[in-house]
This record gives C-alpha cells, structure tokens and sequence, in this order.
C-alpha cells in the first residue's frame, strides 16, 4: 500500500508567492469537494477570499495539513481555533476528492488533527459534512431529534472514530429573480407589527465608527443565543476593534457585504441583524453570513425584518446575483418559518459531529 505523508499547510504573504501552490489548491479543492458532496462549490470561500482570515491568529488561529502519496497531493485537513481565554472547541474540515475517498487519507487526515488539537490543549473536537437532500436506506438522527442526513462514507468514518451526531442544519437558497412583491409586504406586515420602538440602520461594510459597539454586541450573541444543539461552543468575546478587524477580513478579497440590524429605540441597542456576502465576482452566489434576533427581544417578528429589508436591499446593490445561499438548525423552527415565507428551499444538508477527548 502507498505510504501517506503528512505536512503543515504553508500559509503564505501572497497567493502570488512561490510558496502558495498548496494554500492556492486548497482553495480548488475546498469547491470541488462541495461540488462532489452536493453538487454546490460555491457553498465553499475561494483561497483569496479566506486568506487574511488564515493571516490574523488574533480571534481564530487556522493551520493545515496536507496529505500526500507517491508525491501527490490526496487531501488536506484544516483546523480553526477560536482564541477566547479557556476555550477548548477545535473545529476541523477533512478534504479528500472522490478520487483518493477510500485509500486511508480520511482516517490518517483525522488522526493528525486529532493529534494537533489535543496537543494545544483543545477537549472538545468538531466537525461538519455535507449531504444530498435525499432519502436512502441509511439515514442518521441528531441528538436534537430534528431532521436527519443520509449516511456517506465520510460521515461513517467520523462515527466509527468516536464522534456523535448532534445536530442538522438545512442549506436553503432564495431565488433573487424571483417577484419581490411578498417580501415588500413581509417586511410592512412585520415593521407594523413590532412598533414604533423597533427601526431598521443598513449599512455596507466597513461598519461606520459610531455603529461598532452596538454591531460588536450583537455579534457575540451568536455563539450563544442561536440554536446549537450540544455542540459546545465558547462565547465569543466583540468590541469595537474586533469589528473592524472582522470587516477588514470579509470584504479583503473584493467581497461586498450588507448589513441589515434593528434598534431598539428607547435603549439604542441593536438587537438583531442579518448579513448578506457576495464575492468579486458579483455574478456568484450569494451568502447570508449571519443572523440573528437577541433572545431578549424575540417574539416582535425582528427576524423578518432584518431578513427582508437586506433582500430588498441588496437586489439593489448587486442585482446580477442570481441567489441566496443560508445555514439554519434544523430545530430553529422560527427562523426556518421566515425563509419558508420568503421563499427559500432545500437544497442541501450539513451534520454536526462532536467528540470530546
């Protein structure tokens, strides 16, 4: 049998570097692996879109491995870190094309991250696969109970190694060239019905000076106000510097991103947002980065909002975008209701798996 090798992922200053051939294919092969899951390589960032993220260590620390036989690249593995004080979470990605699935890569690729998040001290291992939006003969169940995925060989892999299938999250696309009729009317209906103490601020990023605290407050409570089953995610820490690093990493590679947020008028607190990302390429996919409605102002039909008033404006923005790609637990079943009023279908599913060491 082939022997496999195993060596760290070199990140480089510039894609355009001698020593970037391998961060370069990273990126070609993060799209195709989405393409052969589920038929969706846009689902994946392109190498120049996630390489400054993998160049500031200062919230997230990535770092990568890439396995090779008989000289050839078979896969890589990446790992993210997030930098909270006490965190202990280490999230991984394992990325075989079809042609090596089979030939030990996967199990080797999952041993060496294994081996590099305990070695960092991490407790708490996590991973995601892709799946088609197909019934078969096996299909798994979260712990949450909601939804459920057909078995791959990957995922099958990752089950026999340990790790617990918690929760499922549905991938939906809204289609922009559709009539936007019913959600001019969503976004009226649900602006009447939260009142005069609710108001909608819209900007593109970078996020304007006086708006970074407040943004940088409803940013944190996504680790721990969405819906996340058991997985185990540390509670991530925002301030105002934060924010501007965050902007100058999501738009470094001519990405555009519009933001959508709601002010609680008599307090002056954003209380909820929506996020909408498209690459330099402004005929691509688009991506909803982000949403969420603070839990302590729930029930006043702000996800609606945000999620309207961002469509409305980004067919003005980018109007040569064809859709809108999103993630949501399977158990959010509000959020879920909102795009299932907007417009949005299935197109693929995700599995959350974790192991704790």
């Amino acid at each position: 049998m082939t022997a496999i090798t195993i060596s760290p992922l070199t990140v480089p200053s510039s894609l355009n570097d001698e020593d970037a051939a391998d961060f370069r294919l990273f990126g070609e092969l993060s799209r195709q692996i989405c393409d052969e899951h589920v038929g969706l390589p846009d689902l994946s960032p392109s190498a120049a879109e996630m390489l400054s993220e993998w160049q500031d260590a200062t919230d997230s620390l990535h770092v990568g491995f890439v396995a090779r036989m008989d000289g050839a690249v078979a896969g890589m593995v990446t790992l993210a870190y997030a930098q909270e004080e006490g965190a202990q979470t280490a999230e991984f990605d394992i990325l075989v094309p079809e042609a090596q699935a089979g030939r030990g890569v996967e199990r080797a690729l999952l041993s060496r991250a294994e081996e590099d998040a305990t070695s960092r001290g991490r407790s708490i291992l996590q991973t995601w696969t892709l799946h088609r939006p197909q019934e078969q003969e096996r299909m798994l169940m979260p712990t949450t109970g909601w939804g459920r995925i057909p078995a791959t060989p990957l995922s099958d892999i990752i089950e026999g190694a340990g790790y617990t299938l918690e929760q499922v999250e549905r991938n939906s696309e809204y289609d922009l060239r559709s009539d936007a009729a019913d959600v001019r009317r969503m976004l009226a209906d649900a602006s009447a019905s939260a009142g005069a103490d609710y108001r909608v601020l819209s900007w593109t990023l970078p996020t304007p000076p006086e708006l970074r605290d407040g943004y940088a407050a409803v940013l944190a409570r996504l680790s721990t106000d969405a819906p996340s089953g058991d997985m185990d995610f540390v509670a991530e820490h925002y301030d105002a510097d934060r924010v501007v690093r965050r902007d100058a990493m999501l738009t470094s590679a001519g990405q555009l991103v519009s933001v959508a947020a709601v002010e609680h008028v008599p307090t002056g607190e954003l209380v909820a947002y929506n996020e909408l990302l498209i690459g330099a390429d402004r005929c691509g996919v688009t991506h909803q980065f982000g949403t969420l409605v603070a839990s302590h102002h729930r029930g006043h039909r702000l996800g609606t909002i945000v999620k309207c008033a961002n469509l409305l404006r980004w067919r003005e923005l980018v109007p040569t975008s064809p859709v809108v790609s999103t993630f949501n637990a399977e158990e959010n079943r509000p959020m879920l209701d909102i795009n299932e009023a907007i417009g949005f279908v299935p197109v693929s599913y995700s599995g959350a798996w974790q192991k704790r060491v």
